[in-house]
């Protein structure tokens, strides 16, 4: 009889984990939301204290209070997300007989604790904390916490697709390898997505998403350049720069895979959810300028960047 020292693998389809799997991936996604909300809020700082909110795990005020709410609601989405995938690494360790998968699977455990602690880092460093003048530690941790938080949803992204029947059964429906010029494209285009998710962090937390309060152009009057510069402007201008390079590489990259299409329904299909989702977040940066900031523009626009990255 297997052991926990000695675990049963296989790499057959197992339909409960992968189930799982995609159940993790929508707790997580609530997640994102309920951090990209706070931080839209601005209710970062609801509670001065870290783990616990106010001394409690259930604090007066916070089913009644939208800062607190906010806040202790990302806070208990953080502790289901991290049991959820403690559980998908314990399972994954017993019964995947795929070394890399393990692997993906404490790595992302690894980094959820790892988001944890940057999110407490980011409370206890404020200067509401420490009393400092400056908050360059806290704005710190807090870009962290949310590149973090990004490249976590990637992994479990893709531990759930790996955990599919197609993706097990049929190597994802490829009948050869995508070649060289293909996964360069791809990760060229992850990189530039990846550059812009910072960026965006950067702007979010510093404020800076109505820098340039027009859209397209940067002016009243209809000029591409804005009329002043500071350093929320040239943070909020370099991000919708960088969203020109991210479109020439998605649009490359979404071509290259179409173009390959032969090898397997699965690229052409990625061609079009990508051209898709990049349209949609287009739309939803604009809607950001238009709405002056809508708590949940600005929200849903960052969750759409993080899964345009995790498709992508």
């Amino acid at each position: 009889m297997p052991s926990i020292l000695a675990p049963r693998r296989t790499g057959s389809h197992r339909p409960a984990l992968a189930w799982f799997c995609f159940f993790a991936l929508a707790w997580t996604t609530c997640l994102l939301y309920a951090g990209g909300f706070t931080t839209s809020i601005e209710a970062g700082m609801a509670f001065l204290d870290w783990p616990l909110s106010n001394g409690s795990i259930n604090p007066d005020g916070w089913l009644t209070e939208s800062d607190k709410m906010a806040e202790h609601s990302h806070r208990l989405l953080g502790a289901i997300v991290g049991a959820l995938t403690i559980t998908i690494a314990v399972w994954t360790f017993l019964s995947d007989a795929r070394g890399w998968i393990r692997k993906l699977a404490w790595t992302a455990l690894g980094l959820v604790v790892f988001q944890g602690v940057l999110g407490g880092l980011r409370v206890v460093f404020d200067r509401l904390n420490t009393g400092g003048e400056g908050n360059l530690a806290a704005q710190t941790f807090r870009v962290l916490h949310a590149c973090t938080a990004q490249i976590f949803l990637c992994l479990l992204m893709a531990i759930a697709v790996a955990m599919t029947r197609r993706w097990i059964e049929q190597n994802a429906g490829l009948q050869r390898p995508p070649s060289a010029d293909l996964r360069r494209a791809g990760l060229l285009a992850c990189v530039a997505i990846f550059a812009q998710l910072v960026l965006g962090a950067l702007m979010r937390h510093n404020q800076a998403g109505l820098a340039i309060p027009y859209f397209p152009h940067a002016t009243a009057e209809g000029a591409w350049l804005p009329a002043f510069w500071s350093g929320q402007v040239g943070i909020h201008f370099l991000h919708r720069v960088w969203a020109v390079v991210v479109v020439i590489a998605l649009v490359n990259f979404a071509g290259r895979l179409w173009a390959s299409r032969h090898t397997g329904l699965v690229l052409g299909a990625g061609a079009v959810v990508l051209m898709a989702l990049l349209s949609l977040q287009i739309y939803l940066g604009a809607l950001v300028i238009w709405t002056l900031r809508n708590p949940h523009a600005a929200t849903v626009h960052m969750l759409a960047g993080a899964f345009l990255l995790a498709c992508t």
